[in-house]
C-alpha cells in the first residue's frame, strides 16, 4: 500500500503533536546536505523555540541524572523550533500558551491544523471533527486563538493527498476540499498568519500534476503555498525537485519542506512499514528561511523529532514522546 500516511493523536508539552509518515515502502535516498551541522544557530531564527518542549524537559532530566553527553546531543532538537499540533475539540488553550510564550519576540509560532473529518482513513491517527460543521467551528476557534500574532500554519496533512490516492471516499471529496478552502480563508483573515496546504511527498504521489486541481479547489491560490514531506524522510534534493515541478504547475506557488528527520533519507530496501519509526534515521536541515531557492520559503521541523510514528519497532502510541528514538535521530545527525 504505497503512499499510506499515518498521523498521531497523542499530546506532548504545549500541544498535541502529530507524527505522520508516508509510504509503506520507501526508496533509498541520499542524505540531506545540511545534516552535518544539526545544531546550527537559532539567534536570528524567525520561529519561536518552546523552552518547555518535550526535548527541553528531557535535556533537563538527563542533566539532573548526570547523562550529560546524551543531554548535549538532545540539544540538537531542543534548541530548534518545532511545530505544535493543537488537538481535541478545544485547541485554544494550547495555541494561546504558545502565542503568549512567543509574545514580544517578534517570532512566528509554527502550528499544524490537523482535525479534518475522516482523518487518516481509520488508521493509527483516525479521528478528527465529527462533521463539516464541527470542523468549521474548530478552525474558527483555532484562528481566533492565534489572533494578530505572527504564526505559520500547515493545514491538514494528508487531506488533499488522500483525495488524490482514493483513500478518502469519492462522495467526501467535494465536502473536504470545500472545508479546506474555507479554512484557508478563516486563517488568512488573521493579519499575521501564513498558511501552507499539505501536498504529500514525492514517494506518495509520484505525479504532481494529480495534485493541481484538488489544491486549487482547496484554496492554495489564497494560501501562502503548500507543504511537502511532512513526517516523511525524502531527501531535501528529492523534495525540492518535486516542489519545483508542482510550483510550476500551480503558477509559481511557494512551498515549505519538512526536514525534521530526512538527514539520511528514507529507509532502504522496501521494508514493511518503512514510514513507521524506521531505524538509523537522522535529523535533517535545521529550520531556516535561508533556503537559496526563490519559491522555497523554509525548511521546517513540522514533525516533532522524537515523537513516535505509532506502535511499531518498539515504539509507543503515535504522537508520544520517545526519548530513545529522539536520541538516535540526534546522534545520527552528527555522525
Amino acid at each position: 500500500m504505497s503512499g499510506r500516511r499515518i498521523l498521531p493523536v497523542v499530546s506532548a508539552a504545549v500541544a498535541v503533536s502529530a507524527a505522520l509518515a508516508v509510504g509503506c515502502s520507501s526508496p533509498p535516498g541520499t542524505p540531506s546536505g545540511d545534516a552535518e551541522d544539526p545544531a546550527g544557530s537559532t539567534a536570528s531564527s524567525p520561529y519561536w523555540v518552546d523552552p518547555e518542549s518535550d526535548a527541553a524537559r528531557q535535556v533537563s532530566a538527563w542533566e539532573a541524572e548526570g547523562r550529560l553527553t546524551d543531554a548535549k546531543l538532545l540539544e540538537r532538537i531542543s534548541t530548534h523550533p518545532v511545530a505544535d499540533w493543537p488537538a481535541g475539540d478545544d485547541p485554544e488553550g494550547d495555541i494561546r500558551t504558545a502565542v503568549r510564550g512567543a509574545s514580544g519576540s517578534g517570532q512566528s509560532v509554527l502550528f499544524v491544523a490537523y482535525n479534518i473529518p475522516h482523518r487518516d482513513c481509520g488508521a493509527y491517527s483516525a479521528g478528527g471533527a465529527s462533521d463539516a460543521s464541527a470542523y468549521r467551528g474548530w478552525i474558527e476557534r483555532f484562528a481566533g486563538a492565534i489572533g494578530d500574532a505572527p504564526a505559520t500554519v500547515v493545514l491538514e496533512p494528508d487531506a488533499v493527498a488522500h483525495v488524490v490516492d482514493g483513500c478518502t471516499p469519492p462522495e467526501k471529496h467535494a465536502e473536504r476540499l470545500d472545508m479546506l478552502s474555507q479554512a484557508v480563508d478563516t486563517l488568512k483573515a488573521n493579519p499575521g498568519t501564513k498558511v501552507y496546504l499539505d501536498a504529500g511527498n514525492p514517494e506518495w504521489l509520484a505525479d504532481p500534476a494529480k495534485l493541481v486541481e484538488p489544491l486549487h479547489r482547496a484554496g492554495v491560490d489564497r494560501a501562502d503555498g503548500f507543504s511537502l514531506n511532512v513526517s516523511n524522510f525524502q531527501t531535501d534534493d528529492t523534495v525540492k525537485a518535486y516542489g519545483t515541478r508542482l510550483s510550476a504547475l500551480l503558477g509559481g506557488a511557494h512551498y515549505v519542506i519538512d526536514s525534521s528527520r530526512n538527514g539520511r533519507g528514507p529507509l532502504a530496501g522496501g521494508r514493511s512499514e518503512a514510514w513507521c519509526n524506521p531505524p538509523g534515521r537522522a535529523l535533517g536541515t535545521p529550520p531556516t528561511t535561508d533556503t537559496g531557492e526563490e519559491r522555497l520559503d523554509a525548511y521546517l521541523w513540522i514533525k516533532r523529532p522524537g515523537d513516535s510514528d505509532g506502535p511499531c519497532r518498539g515504539g509507543p502510541a503515535a504522537g508520544t514522546w520517545w526519548p530513545q528514538y529522539a536520541l538516535g535521530l540526534a546522534r545520527a545527525a552528527g555522525s
